[in-house]
């Protein structure tokens, strides 16, 4: 189970050092001090004669987008040594128990909720965030469950969010350019200099970071907090005595007699259906050096598992069928995402389904789709005709979130709540047209009681957003929102349900 117990399957210690190459050309060119070393294998004369065998490093003889330049070699290999002899953070029995509970979404059977922050922070690392945002999803898994009548698949956004891609390498300010801010296990947000070198130790500090939310995480899912026994205990202060807030402890109630039938008809409240719950964590995969110094070969199966996390996804921006990304992807078993737009051409996705998941296995592959309601409605339909047509078995998830980027008059970046239900019925509408099954929805959203998304049925307006816009990237749906959300996709699944034959 994932946070429920611990896994039967033990990882290897042993470092993959052997199979890591050098972060610098070899000792033999020529290079300056004070040149930047970048994290990827780019002499040409190795790329000529490079095998199609797969090893956590074969990713360094492909181009790799959206990695930084670190300054100091011995820095950079020191640090991903240290991280190579750590403990993985999570182990591949659990990635393979998603990877199951995935492949029933792809069937139907099971619905997929991805949640959490943009991009975790350093600064606002407490536990009682983590504890927000937990409950959140908490509450919008039972909403998402008794209108579905399925099972309801939890999977964070947390315990490694922290690399961003950037569109532009750098940002200018007032006539000065320094480079982008990549997240907090590259380099500072603050804008001056010294912030924006990236520094390696921030790699380690992000691991402890991630360990930390996750024992924290585990902690929740099988300490008593999850029990079904506590739904009408989970709503947040601030959702108190607001539209969602009430229609959801209605919902409580309701399970609450739910749960009282069965212990009379003998399902005691001990039984640990009842008193855990499994919580999985994923991130996009973006900084490879990270995540290879974290891969280890699983004893039981011979696999190789990226341990950062349970499940991990390719970017928009780095998923070239020929890119280091999906090279360092195509050999690791962990569940896979794809974040697919409306410029993903469908022949190319097949393509890319193929390198990713060659024997086609259920619950591999997740297409996560983020295009806007009206692309939704164009480009879909082809998509889902093209990887049917092939024969491949995906999970269909909707992102309504990266599609619907604006700002504001004021400025700063935010999302309507209208574009955001906008587009979830769009991917619903779509599916229910093309008979394929609408498998989940991915959200950027949080416990917090921020103002970043407009809209909703508490209504933040623009003049709203600056009086608690907190987000360290992207706009972030708050927890009455998200909640919200949950019941509109509800009604969906229930619709869905009724009217299946």
């Amino acid at each position: 189970m994932a946070l429920a117990t611990t896994t039967s399957s033990l990882l290897s210690s042993k470092s993959l050092m052997h199979h890591r190459r050098s972060l610098l050309p070899s000792p033999g060119r020529s290079v300056t001090a004070l040149k930047p070393i970048s994290a990827v294998q780019t002499d040409p004369a190795n790329t000529k004669t490079v095998s199609t065998k797969w090893t956590p490093d074969s990713w360094r003889n492909k181009k790799a987008l959206q990695i930084p330049e670190y300054p100091n070699k011995a820095e950079l290999d020191s640090v991903l040594d240290t991280l190579s002899s750590f403990p993985p953070i999570v182990f591949a029995g659990e990635s393979r128990k998603l990877e199951d509970r995935l492949g029933q979404a792809a069937l139907g059977n099971a619905f997929l909720l991805m949640g959490g922050d943009c991009a975790e922070s350093f600064k606002e690392f407490n536990a009682n965030n983590i504890r927000d945002t937990f409950r959140v999803l908490l509450q919008m898994s039972v909403v998402l469950m008794f209108g579905g009548q399925m099972p309801v698949i939890k999977v964070g956004r947390m315990a490694g969010q922290f690399a961003k891609p950037r569109s532009d390498p750098f940002e200018e300010k007032n006539g000065v350019k320094l480079p982008s801010y990549r997240g907090d296990n590259v380099n500072g947000d603050a804008f001056d200099p010294q912030s924006r070198i990236p520094d390696p130790h921030r790699m380690i500090r992000a691991y402890s970071q991630s360990v930390a939310t996750l024992n924290l995480l585990r902690a929740f899912a099988t300490g008593g907090y999850a029990a079904m026994q506590r739904v009408a205990h989970w709503n947040l202060d601030f959702t108190d005595h607001s539209e969602q807030g009430d229609r959801y402890q209605e919902l409580a109630n309701r399970v609450d007699e739910a749960i009282g039938f069965m212990a009379a008809a003998g399902l005691t409240a001990n039984h640990p259906i009842m008193t855990s719950t499994e919580f999985w964590t994923s991130h996009e995969c973006l900084l490879l050096p990270y995540e290879q110094a974290l891969t280890r070969e699983d004893s039981t199966s011979g696999l190789y598992y990226d341990c950062s996390a349970h499940m991990v996804w390719v970017g928009e921006r780095t998923r070239q069928l020929d890119g280091a990304h999906v090279e360092f992807l195509r050999g690791v078993a962990n569940p896979l995402g794809i974040k697919v737009s409306n410029k993903m051409d469908p022949k190319e996705l097949v393509r890319l389904i193929v390198i990713l998941n060659p024997k086609n296995k259920p619950g591999r592959i997740t297409v996560i789709v983020r295009m806007g309601a009206e692309n939704m409605r164009v480009k879909l339909p082809h998509l889902i005709r093209a990887v049917r047509n092939a024969g491949q078995i995906v999970t269909w998830v909707s992102d309504p979130m990266h599609g619907n980027t604006i700002k504001a008059p004021s400025g700063l970046k935010t999302r309507s709540f209208d574009a955001i239900r906008a587009e979830v019925r769009a991917f619903f509408d779509v599916h229910d047209q093309e008979g394929s099954y609408p498998a989940g929805v991915h959200l950027e959203m949080t416990g917090q009681n921020v103002t970043e998304c407009v809209g909703g049925s508490r209504t933040i307006t623009y003049d709203d957003l600056s009086s608690r816009y907190h987000t360290h990237c992207d706009p972030r749906l708050n927890a009455s929102q998200s909640l919200e959300l949950a019941f509109i996709i509800a009604e969906r699944l229930r619709k869905r349900r009724l009217h299946s034959p």
